[in-house]
């Protein structure tokens, strides 16, 4: 009798030891592999790829693996975030886990760097999800601008433009650009490459051309400091009052701006005239 009951309890350890076994057997291990751009933009989508290691054991049965939608994740309408995949079941030769990329797109509000995000996964016949968080990192790189008719001549025909950076990022290969249009003829390239331009600080680009009263769009476009090239456009006013009778425009085509070549010429025609005359009186003196 006790020797049934020995092995009755002897079994029963037996048989929790392999539900035990089996129960911890099943290990998933998530891993955020690659984000792409790093940092992530505001507003912009960034692709992010999950690596799950441990669904090669066939004790694991069903797999689901999901990225959770929750700030600064948005999800597209067409998105299924849930990936399931029959433990044990990966082609040979190849990597014995699971890969899950997504595509989504970052909040505009988004603060700069890292953010907290979750996956969640389970497996078997779980109905509960274990969850894990990783941190994404986030930076407005973009720049913005604000940019102003700084100077416009009417007797050389210069525009001068005046662009300042109101982002927070530095940018570089910074040009300028006025598209064809109705309210402005521009002579010459209609494109200027000004360079680099740090944060809080401004550059102006000439252009040869003939505005009329109206809106001119301008192009600006620059390489951020994750090197990705971008263009923004704007819109400036013009107003040709503000640059007629000005003092310095009379200075430079009024009849002011004349006196001196006049006057050097004079002087000029002066001296020749003066020379010739001796010289035509010195002749004349050596053949009388």
């Amino acid at each position: 009798m006790k020797k049934g009951m020995l092995l009755t309890v002897f079994f029963g350890i037996f048989l929790f030891s392999l539900v035990g076994v089996s129960a911890e057997a099943c290990k998933l291990i998530p891993t955020l592999i690659n984000q792409d751009p790093y940092p992530a933009i505001p507003g912009d989508y960034v692709k992010v790829v999950f690596q799950v290691d441990g669904v090669a054991n066939p004790e694991c049965g069903i797999i689901e693996f999901a990225l959770k939608e929750q700030y600064p994740l948005i999800f597209d309408p067409t998105l299924d975030s849930t990936v399931t995949v029959n433990a044990g079941t990966y082609t040979k030769d190849f990597g014995s886990f699971l890969i899950a990329p997504y595509k989504v797109r970052i909040d505009e509000n988004a603060l700069d760097g890292a953010n907290p995000i979750e996956v969640q996964f389970k497996y078997g016949n779980g109905l509960d999800y274990e969850t894990k968080q990783f941190n994404l990192e986030v930076e407005d790189t973009r720049a913005d601008f604000e940019i102003h008719i700084k100077d416009y001549s009417s007797v050389t025909k210069i525009l001068t433009l005046e662009v300042l950076n109101i982002g927070k990022s530095d940018i570089k290969a910074l040009t300028l650009e006025i598209p064809k249009q109705s309210s402005i003829d521009v002579k010459n390239s209609n494109i200027n490459i000004v360079g680099d331009l740090d944060s809080q600080e401004y550059t102006t680009a000439d252009f040869e051309a003939t505005p009329t009263k109206g809106e001119i769009n301008v192009k600006i476009t620059y390489t951020d400091s994750i090197n990705t090239r971008r263009t923004v456009e704007k819109t400036v006013s013009f107003d040709p009052a503000y640059f007629e009778g000005r003092v310095q425009d009379q200075k430079k085509g009024g009849i002011g701006s004349y006196i001196i070549p006049i006057i050097i010429v004079l002087i000029i025609a002066f001296i020749v005239y003066t020379r010739i005359k001796k010289k035509k009186a010195k002749k004349h003196a050596m053949h009388r």
